[in-house]
């Protein structure tokens, strides 16, 4: 059933559909889901951000297509009104308990680098997010857009982004660089 040649399952494969399964079963409320299993909403939530769709209507037609994709991950094309009961009613502690372990299990594996250093390694990186003007006059960075900083921390002994802030788009980088707590001895 299971091929391991698609982008999606890669994507897919920190994800252990085992504790995925425990964890619908600690988190469900309400009564047994009948055609639809959190599993098929996940991996249809996940497909349509990857692809990046913008409504139920644009998730069930991609589904749709993709149908022949999906039982290769274990999941079916999910109805539009099934997704959105589902997403309503159902909690979201589920995906944050699945965050908590995958956060676990990514800080216990090194990195795969071939370099190592005797003190904690970070880079700093800060983005720029342009935002509508329009939407977010706050935002303001000259008169004809607007934008926001994103500063991330990355640890390499982990890869695992350690520290982030989000601050106005006329700031230096350096300046929420200087917040971060990096551990003594870093190399930043």
């Amino acid at each position: 059933m299971s091929h391991h040649n698609t982008a999606f399952h890669q994507l897919l494969k920190p994800v252990s559909r085992h504790e995925f399964e425990s964890l619908a079963k600690i988190h469900h409320s309400g009564q047994k889901l009948r055609s639809a299993t959190r599993w098929d909403q996940f991996i249809g939530m996940f497909i349509s951000q990857v692809s990046d769709r913008q409504s139920l209507r644009d998730i069930h037609a991609n589904l749709e297509a993709q149908r022949h994709k999906l039982y290769h991950l274990g999941a079916k094309p999910i109805a539009r009104s099934t997704l959105a009961r589902l997403n309503e009613k159902q909690p979201a502690e589920l995906y944050q308990g699945l965050f908590g372990k995958l956060l676990a299990r990514c800080k216990n594996t090194p990195g795969k680098h071939k370099f190592r250093f005797k003190n904690p390694l970070y880079s700093l990186d800060a983005s720029a997010i342009d935002l509508a003007l329009n939407l977010f006059p706050w935002a303001a960075h000259r008169d004809d857009t607007a934008n926001v900083k994103l500063s991330v921390g990355l640890n390499h002994g982990t890869l695992i982004p350690e520290f982030v802030a989000l601050s106005d788009g006329n700031e230096n980088d350096m300046i929420e660089g200087r917040k971060f707590d990096f551990p003594k001895g870093s190399i930043v």
